[in-house]
Protein backbone atom coordinates (compact mmCIF):
# COMPACT_ATOMS: atom_id res chain seq x y z
CA UNK A 1 0.00 0.00 0.00
CA UNK A 2 2.97 2.73 0.79
CA UNK A 3 4.49 1.85 -3.12
CA UNK A 4 2.35 4.69 -4.45
CA UNK A 5 3.71 7.35 -2.08
CA UNK A 6 6.89 6.40 -2.39
CA UNK A 7 6.22 6.74 -6.47
CA UNK A 8 4.43 9.92 -6.14
CA UNK A 9 7.73 11.83 -3.92
CA UNK A 10 10.11 10.56 -6.46
CA UNK A 11 8.54 12.37 -9.01
CA UNK A 12 8.63 15.87 -6.59
CA UNK A 13 12.04 15.42 -5.91
CA UNK A 14 12.95 14.73 -9.66
CA UNK A 15 10.78 18.10 -10.74
CA UNK A 16 12.84 20.30 -8.23
CA UNK A 17 16.06 19.28 -9.42
CA UNK A 18 15.24 20.20 -13.05
CA UNK A 19 14.65 24.11 -12.10
CA UNK A 20 18.18 24.59 -11.45
CA UNK A 21 19.70 23.39 -15.17
CA UNK A 22 21.52 26.79 -16.85
CA UNK A 23 19.00 28.75 -19.28
CA UNK A 24 20.00 27.79 -22.90
CA UNK A 25 21.31 30.75 -25.32
CA UNK A 26 18.21 31.91 -27.67
CA UNK A 27 18.77 29.91 -30.91
CA UNK A 28 19.85 31.24 -33.78
CA UNK A 29 21.98 33.63 -32.10
CA UNK A 30 25.64 33.73 -31.74
CA UNK A 31 27.30 35.40 -29.16
CA UNK A 32 28.20 39.29 -29.37
CA UNK A 33 31.17 39.72 -31.33
CA UNK A 34 31.26 36.43 -32.81
CA UNK A 35 32.66 36.56 -36.54
CA UNK A 36 30.24 35.17 -39.05
CA UNK A 37 31.85 35.31 -42.49
CA UNK A 38 34.97 37.34 -44.66
CA UNK A 39 34.80 39.78 -47.22
CA UNK A 40 37.82 41.04 -49.35
CA UNK A 41 38.00 44.57 -51.17
CA UNK A 42 36.56 45.13 -54.36
CA UNK A 43 37.01 48.28 -56.59
CA UNK A 44 33.82 49.60 -57.58
CA UNK A 45 32.39 53.63 -58.60
CA UNK A 46 30.47 55.61 -55.73
CA UNK A 47 27.98 58.01 -55.29
CA UNK A 48 27.18 60.46 -52.10
CA UNK A 49 23.56 62.02 -52.38
CA UNK A 50 21.84 64.24 -50.29
CA UNK A 51 17.74 63.66 -50.40
CA UNK A 52 15.88 66.46 -49.17
CA UNK A 53 11.85 67.02 -49.08
CA UNK A 54 10.64 70.09 -51.43
CA UNK A 55 7.13 71.57 -52.69
CA UNK A 56 6.09 73.33 -56.02
CA UNK A 57 5.68 76.91 -54.97
CA UNK A 58 5.10 80.20 -57.44
CA UNK A 59 7.62 82.93 -57.29
CA UNK A 60 10.17 81.68 -55.03
CA UNK A 61 13.17 83.96 -53.42
CA UNK A 62 16.23 83.17 -53.91
CA UNK A 63 20.09 84.84 -52.91
CA UNK A 64 22.43 85.95 -54.84
CA UNK A 65 26.06 86.28 -53.48
CA UNK A 66 28.85 88.96 -53.86
CA UNK A 67 31.75 87.08 -55.92
CA UNK A 68 34.41 89.14 -54.55
CA UNK A 69 35.14 90.71 -51.49
CA UNK A 70 35.37 94.43 -50.98
CA UNK A 71 32.46 97.42 -51.19
CA UNK A 72 29.07 96.80 -52.19
CA UNK A 73 27.86 99.34 -54.25
CA UNK A 74 23.88 98.93 -54.86
CA UNK A 75 21.92 100.68 -58.29
CA UNK A 76 18.89 102.54 -58.15
CA UNK A 77 16.79 99.67 -59.93
CA UNK A 78 12.85 100.02 -61.09
CA UNK A 79 10.18 97.61 -60.76
CA UNK A 80 9.86 96.22 -64.33
CA UNK A 81 6.97 96.54 -67.35
CA UNK A 82 7.34 93.09 -67.91
CA UNK A 83 9.32 89.77 -66.97
CA UNK A 84 13.43 90.53 -67.54
CA UNK A 85 14.69 88.94 -71.06
CA UNK A 86 17.97 89.94 -69.68
CA UNK A 87 19.89 89.78 -67.05
CA UNK A 88 19.22 92.91 -64.69
CA UNK A 89 22.60 94.46 -63.33
CA UNK A 90 21.70 95.53 -59.72
CA UNK A 91 24.74 96.31 -57.68
CA UNK A 92 28.95 96.27 -58.05
CA UNK A 93 31.36 94.98 -55.48
CA UNK A 94 34.36 97.85 -55.61
CA UNK A 95 38.15 96.34 -54.57
CA UNK A 96 41.48 98.41 -55.59
CA UNK A 97 39.80 100.63 -57.93
CA UNK A 98 38.28 96.81 -59.65
CA UNK A 99 34.07 96.95 -60.22
CA UNK A 100 32.53 93.33 -60.16
CA UNK A 101 28.80 93.66 -61.16
CA UNK A 102 26.14 91.48 -59.22
CA UNK A 103 23.09 91.13 -62.24
CA UNK A 104 19.64 89.09 -61.69
CA UNK A 105 19.28 86.39 -63.51
CA UNK A 106 16.92 86.57 -66.81
CA UNK A 107 13.02 85.65 -65.63
CA UNK A 108 13.57 87.12 -62.11
CA UNK A 109 13.16 90.30 -60.75
CA UNK A 110 15.07 92.59 -57.69
CA UNK A 111 13.62 91.56 -54.74
CA UNK A 112 15.65 93.25 -52.11
CA UNK A 113 19.49 94.69 -50.98
CA UNK A 114 20.57 92.60 -48.00
CA UNK A 115 23.61 94.81 -46.64
CA UNK A 116 23.56 98.79 -46.62
CA UNK A 117 24.73 100.15 -49.55
CA UNK A 118 28.71 100.73 -49.39
CA UNK A 119 29.06 97.70 -46.31
CA UNK A 120 32.41 96.09 -46.79
CA UNK A 121 31.11 92.17 -48.00
CA UNK A 122 33.04 89.13 -48.19
CA UNK A 123 33.45 86.53 -51.18
CA UNK A 124 29.99 84.11 -51.29
CA UNK A 125 27.99 86.16 -48.74
CA UNK A 126 24.20 86.76 -49.38
CA UNK A 127 24.02 90.32 -50.66
CA UNK A 128 20.82 90.17 -53.19
CA UNK A 129 17.49 88.87 -53.18
CA UNK A 130 15.83 87.67 -56.15
CA UNK A 131 12.09 86.72 -57.58
CA UNK A 132 11.76 83.90 -59.89
CA UNK A 133 8.82 84.70 -61.96
CA UNK A 134 6.86 81.06 -62.17
CA UNK A 135 7.34 77.86 -60.89
CA UNK A 136 10.18 76.34 -59.11
CA UNK A 137 10.98 74.19 -56.03
CA UNK A 138 11.92 74.92 -53.14
CA UNK A 139 13.68 72.36 -50.48
CA UNK A 140 14.27 73.17 -46.73
CA UNK A 141 17.80 72.07 -45.95
CA UNK A 142 19.24 71.27 -42.40
CA UNK A 143 22.47 72.31 -40.99
CA UNK A 144 24.68 68.99 -41.11
CA UNK A 145 23.04 69.02 -44.77
CA UNK A 146 24.44 72.49 -45.79
CA UNK A 147 28.15 71.43 -45.45
CA UNK A 148 28.05 68.71 -47.83
CA UNK A 149 25.65 70.68 -50.83
CA UNK A 150 28.03 74.04 -49.89
CA UNK A 151 29.85 73.66 -52.95
CA UNK A 152 28.09 70.84 -55.00
CA UNK A 153 24.67 71.92 -56.89
CA UNK A 154 25.58 71.24 -60.01
CA UNK A 155 23.60 67.95 -60.10
CA UNK A 156 20.37 68.07 -58.74
CA UNK A 157 17.33 65.85 -59.83
CA UNK A 158 14.03 66.12 -58.92
CA UNK A 159 10.25 63.96 -58.91
CA UNK A 160 7.04 65.25 -57.98
CA UNK A 161 4.99 62.79 -56.00
CA UNK A 162 2.72 61.65 -57.91
CA UNK A 163 3.82 63.05 -61.01
CA UNK A 164 6.17 64.05 -63.36
CA UNK A 165 10.05 63.24 -62.52
CA UNK A 166 13.05 62.20 -62.38
CA UNK A 167 14.31 65.58 -64.41
CA UNK A 168 17.29 67.71 -63.97
CA UNK A 169 16.60 70.79 -62.10
CA UNK A 170 18.43 73.91 -62.42
CA UNK A 171 19.47 75.69 -59.42
CA UNK A 172 18.94 79.59 -59.35
CA UNK A 173 21.53 81.29 -56.43
CA UNK A 174 22.62 80.11 -53.06
CA UNK A 175 21.53 77.76 -50.25
CA UNK A 176 22.39 80.10 -47.46
CA UNK A 177 19.66 81.54 -45.29
CA UNK A 178 18.06 84.63 -46.30
CA UNK A 179 17.74 87.80 -43.83
CA UNK A 180 14.65 90.09 -45.16
CA UNK A 181 15.81 91.91 -47.94
CA UNK A 182 14.82 96.15 -48.23
CA UNK A 183 14.13 97.64 -50.80
CA UNK A 184 14.78 101.62 -51.02
CA UNK A 185 12.33 103.51 -51.65
CA UNK A 186 12.66 106.18 -54.48
CA UNK A 187 13.81 109.84 -53.67
CA UNK A 188 10.64 112.16 -54.13
CA UNK A 189 10.79 114.38 -57.22
CA UNK A 190 11.90 118.38 -56.22
CA UNK A 191 8.88 120.47 -58.09
CA UNK A 192 10.28 122.78 -60.18
CA UNK A 193 9.25 126.76 -59.91
CA UNK A 194 6.93 128.21 -62.31
CA UNK A 195 8.31 130.37 -65.18
CA UNK A 196 8.95 134.07 -64.42
CA UNK A 197 5.61 135.77 -65.14
CA UNK A 198 3.69 132.66 -64.81
CA UNK A 199 1.10 131.86 -62.03
CA UNK A 200 1.51 129.18 -59.79
CA UNK A 201 -0.26 126.15 -60.50
CA UNK A 202 -2.19 124.73 -57.47
CA UNK A 203 -1.12 121.38 -56.61
CA UNK A 204 -2.70 118.60 -58.19
CA UNK A 205 -3.80 115.25 -56.70
CA UNK A 206 -0.86 112.89 -55.96
CA UNK A 207 -1.49 109.76 -57.56
CA UNK A 208 1.86 108.04 -57.84
CA UNK A 209 3.31 106.74 -60.67
CA UNK A 210 3.84 102.93 -60.82
CA UNK A 211 7.35 103.60 -59.74
CA UNK A 212 7.11 105.49 -56.64
CA UNK A 213 4.56 103.16 -55.27
CA UNK A 214 5.90 101.59 -52.42
CA UNK A 215 7.71 98.20 -52.71
CA UNK A 216 7.39 95.32 -50.19
CA UNK A 217 10.26 93.96 -48.84
CA UNK A 218 11.26 90.55 -50.18
CA UNK A 219 10.71 87.82 -47.89
CA UNK A 220 13.07 86.29 -44.84
CA UNK A 221 13.93 82.47 -45.62
CA UNK A 222 15.81 79.69 -43.85
CA UNK A 223 18.64 77.61 -45.69
CA UNK A 224 16.99 76.01 -48.07
CA UNK A 225 17.27 74.96 -52.19
CA UNK A 226 15.33 76.84 -54.75
CA UNK A 227 15.45 75.51 -58.78
CA UNK A 228 13.39 75.37 -61.69
CA UNK A 229 12.28 72.42 -63.76
CA UNK A 230 12.39 72.24 -67.46
CA UNK A 231 9.55 74.08 -69.40
CA UNK A 232 7.88 70.63 -70.73
CA UNK A 233 7.97 69.91 -67.31
CA UNK A 234 3.99 70.20 -65.51
CA UNK A 235 4.02 71.60 -62.63
CA UNK A 236 1.57 72.58 -59.79
CA UNK A 237 1.86 74.97 -57.16
CA UNK A 238 1.82 72.99 -53.34
CA UNK A 239 3.06 69.74 -55.30
CA UNK A 240 4.97 67.63 -53.13
CA UNK A 241 8.75 66.74 -54.36
CA UNK A 242 11.32 65.06 -53.42
CA UNK A 243 14.75 66.77 -54.60
CA UNK A 244 18.30 64.59 -54.77
CA UNK A 245 21.82 66.45 -55.00
CA UNK A 246 24.70 64.31 -55.95
CA UNK A 247 27.49 66.12 -53.92
CA UNK A 248 30.66 63.86 -54.80
CA UNK A 249 31.40 61.42 -57.43
CA UNK A 250 34.50 58.83 -57.07
CA UNK A 251 35.21 56.23 -59.47
CA UNK A 252 37.00 52.63 -59.39
CA UNK A 253 38.20 53.05 -55.24
CA UNK A 254 38.58 50.63 -53.02
CA UNK A 255 35.68 49.81 -50.80
CA UNK A 256 34.37 47.21 -48.16
CA UNK A 257 30.82 46.45 -46.56
CA UNK A 258 29.62 48.57 -44.18
CA UNK A 259 29.37 45.91 -41.66
CA UNK A 260 33.08 44.98 -41.68
CA UNK A 261 34.33 48.54 -40.73
CA UNK A 262 34.09 50.05 -37.24
CA UNK A 263 33.83 53.85 -37.07
CA UNK A 264 33.10 56.68 -39.39
CA UNK A 265 33.72 60.69 -40.19
CA UNK A 266 36.64 59.53 -42.12
CA UNK A 267 38.26 57.28 -39.52
CA UNK A 268 37.57 53.86 -39.17
CA UNK A 269 38.92 50.10 -37.95
CA UNK A 270 38.83 46.61 -39.43
CA UNK A 271 39.81 43.22 -38.44
CA UNK A 272 42.50 41.74 -40.89
CA UNK A 273 42.53 37.75 -41.18
CA UNK A 274 45.63 35.91 -40.78
CA UNK A 275 46.44 32.62 -42.71
CA UNK A 276 46.67 31.16 -39.26
CA UNK A 277 42.85 32.39 -38.36
CA UNK A 278 43.60 35.21 -36.03
CA UNK A 279 42.71 38.37 -36.76
CA UNK A 280 44.64 41.88 -36.52
CA UNK A 281 42.91 45.23 -35.85
CA UNK A 282 43.90 47.65 -38.49
CA UNK A 283 43.31 51.38 -38.45
CA UNK A 284 41.87 52.67 -42.08
CA UNK A 285 40.38 56.19 -43.79
CA UNK A 286 37.29 56.36 -45.15
CA UNK A 287 35.43 58.14 -47.82
CA UNK A 288 32.34 58.03 -49.53
CA UNK A 289 29.26 55.37 -48.34
CA UNK A 290 26.30 54.58 -49.90
CA UNK A 291 24.43 52.81 -47.15
CA UNK A 292 25.77 49.92 -48.16
CA UNK A 293 29.95 49.80 -48.84
CA UNK A 294 32.16 53.11 -47.87
CA UNK A 295 35.39 53.85 -49.62
CA UNK A 296 38.89 52.74 -47.96
CA UNK A 297 40.75 55.47 -48.54
CA UNK A 298 44.23 54.35 -47.24
CA UNK A 299 45.18 51.58 -44.76
CA UNK A 300 44.75 48.49 -46.96
CA UNK A 301 46.08 47.16 -50.14
CA UNK A 302 43.14 45.35 -51.35
CA UNK A 303 44.81 41.82 -50.82
CA UNK A 304 43.18 41.78 -46.98
CA UNK A 305 40.43 39.54 -46.57
CA UNK A 306 38.86 40.99 -43.27
CA UNK A 307 36.26 39.59 -40.36
CA UNK A 308 32.60 40.81 -41.08
CA UNK A 309 31.03 41.81 -38.32
CA UNK A 310 33.93 44.38 -38.00
CA UNK A 311 35.75 45.47 -34.93
CA UNK A 312 34.30 45.68 -31.56
CA UNK A 313 35.06 49.30 -30.22
CA UNK A 314 34.46 49.89 -26.41
CA UNK A 315 32.53 52.71 -25.34
CA UNK A 316 34.35 55.39 -24.07
CA UNK A 317 33.66 55.86 -19.97
CA UNK A 318 30.89 58.49 -19.28
CA UNK A 319 33.49 61.00 -17.31
CA UNK A 320 37.24 60.59 -17.73
CA UNK A 321 38.28 62.82 -14.71
CA UNK A 322 36.12 60.88 -12.65
CA UNK A 323 32.70 59.83 -11.44
CA UNK A 324 30.14 57.35 -13.04
CA UNK A 325 32.09 55.19 -15.72
CA UNK A 326 35.85 56.22 -14.29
Amino acid sequence: MRKPFLLGLTLVVVTGCSTSAPAKEPPGMAPRGTQMTTAKPSRQDLTNKVSLAGKVVINPVFGLVSPVGGQIRYLDVKPPEKTPAKPTKVATVVVSGKATPIEVPAGATFAGRLVDDKATVTAGMPVVSAKYVGYGITADIKGEQAYKMSETLSSIMAQIKNGPGPFPCAVLGTIAALPAGTIPEPPPETPQPPASGQPTPPPAAETPKKDEQKQQPSEATGMRLVCTAPSDVKLINGAEATVEVITEKVANVLVLPVEAVAGGQGKGKVDVMSPDGTRKTTDVVLGLTDGKVVQIKSGLTGDETVAVPGPNIPAAPDNPNGGPGK
